[in-house]
């Protein structure tokens, strides 16, 4: 049933988003990562990310800009998903593991779409066992929301389940962010961790 509720969850991002995104030719030569981006974005890249403030694992506030200090890859989940955001951020781990062997250090961070199961140390012991740099966030329903709008995801609690064990269904992008220029490109989730570690190392390369 959950692989139905992602596939339900995917068509909805689509509707939602209104072609937002799109699969397209790189974007025109002034564009220094051109020969590196597999998407194009209506209205360019400014349309999405921005800034925002959650909660760390620690309990502390902190702001977009205290998070991404380097290329970042940043994932909207939650820790009791029971297959993808497992998935996803292991294959996010696995290739900042790869560009780590290739000289390059990009932060993983994990921020949670569940904020009332999902506390600052639920999250940090999630983003922990799956990689020791990976940063987790929550924060309040309101930062929560405002944070996944300026990055287009999309979410939605289930209507059936009980309160301790309800699923949510949402988007499974994955988006770098570098501190100089914000959001540069979203990956899909059918890639490899070399095919990412690939896409985001294209980037790094031509800052």
């Amino acid at each position: 049933m959950t692989r139905i509720y992602a596939i339900i969850a995917a068509l909805l991002v689509a509707v939602v988003l209104g072609g937002l995104w799109f699969v397209s030719r790189p974007a025109g030569d002034d564009d220094r990562f051109a020969q590196c981006r597999t998407t194009k974005i209506a209205g360019g890249s400014s349309q999405i990310g921005g800034p925002f403030e959650l909660v760390n694992s620690k309990g502390g506030t902190v702001t977009d800009s205290d998070v991404i200090t380097g290329p970042t890859l940043l994932y909207f989940g939650y820790t009791y998903c029971p297959d993808v955001c497992p998935l996803d951020n292991s294959r996010n781990a696995e290739a900042i593991d790869i560009l780590e062997e290739r000289g390059k250090m990009v932060t993983p961070v994990f921020i949670s779409i569940d904020p009332e199961r999902d506390t600052p140390e639920v999250v940090g012991d999630f983003a922990a066992n799956l990689h020791e740099r990976m940063i987790g966030l929550t924060g309040s329903p309101e930062q929560v929301k405002a944070a996944s709008k300026a990055y287009k995801t999309y979410f939605k609690r289930q209507a059936e389940g009980d309160e301790e064990y309800y699923l949510i269904d949402h988007s499974t992008f994955s988006y770098l962010v570098l501190p100089e220029d914000g959001f540069v490109e979203f990956f899909r989730r059918d890639l490899t961790p070399e095919q990412l570690a690939d896409g985001i190392g294209c980037f790094i390369d031509n800052m």
